[in-house]
């Protein structure tokens, strides 16, 4: 049986507001668009409703070719037939369109994140159930909990691995063979950032420092 329902009212109108003054005064940009994408640059975020990649850098439609995830994470490499949500966004970006530059952006107070840490200190064991989609997901940062564990104050740990939540996922790209092969042959820049979201800034990952500096 299909559960599905009408959109509630507020956005039907939202809609209807959208189509009579945007799209009207955009007809030709979005007859443009039809024909076909040619983003610059792709952005893996967090599905958090909080975070607009297109906001921060004043992005229009077309710009950016997006994928959002549970604490904007990606997995290693792992060609075993299985579906892959993010590394099939991660191909087609890299592969099809070509982008010119791929970044990973991270942001503060992240559920996600905070949940790995739950679960990686023993606070959270419902996420260790095989059958926790969440827990599994968190999984792959599992390794960027090892590498802040030892820092004793919580919400600064927790900070530290949203930090590391890029990293990990920047580490995890480079397994991709067509991921590798672009960077080394300078055709794909790979950018980690990481924004506070009531202070507005933006912070840009250091590989040569292994930290974070304002942009």
């Amino acid at each position: 049986m299909n559960h599905a329902k009408p959109l509630p009212a507020y956005l039907r109108q939202r809609y209807h507001g959208w189509k009579a003054t945007t799209y009207a005064e955009n007809k030709a940009w979005y007859l443009k668009l039809a024909d076909g994408q040619h983003p610059r640059a792709m952005v893996i975020s967090c599905c958090d409703s909080r975070v607009h990649a297109t906001s921060i850098f004043g992005a229009e439609q077309g710009e950016f070719f997006i994928h959002r995830n549970v604490a904007n994470l990606v997995p290693p490499y792992e060609p075993d037939g299985e579906p892959h949500g993010t590394s099939a966004a991660v191909e087609y970006a890299v592969t099809a369109l070509k982008v010119a530059h791929l970044i990973v952006l991270g942001h503060s107070s992240c559920g996600g994140v905070r949940g790995c840490h739950d679960m990686c200190s023993g606070a959270a064991p419902e996420l260790e159930e095989k059958s926790s989609f969440v827990g599994r997901w968190m999984d792959i940062l599992r390794e960027g909990y090892g590498r802040v564990a030892d820092i004793k104050e919580e919400e600064t740990r927790i900070k530290a691995l949203e930090h590391q939540a890029v990293i990990v996922s920047l580490e995890n790209l480079m397994t991709f063979p067509f991921v590798k092969a672009a960077v080394e042959d300078n055709s794909l820049s790979l950018h980690g950032l990481w924004t506070d979201i009531g202070e507005g800034s933006l912070n840009q990952y250091d590989p040569d420092t292994g930290g974070f500096a304002p942009v």
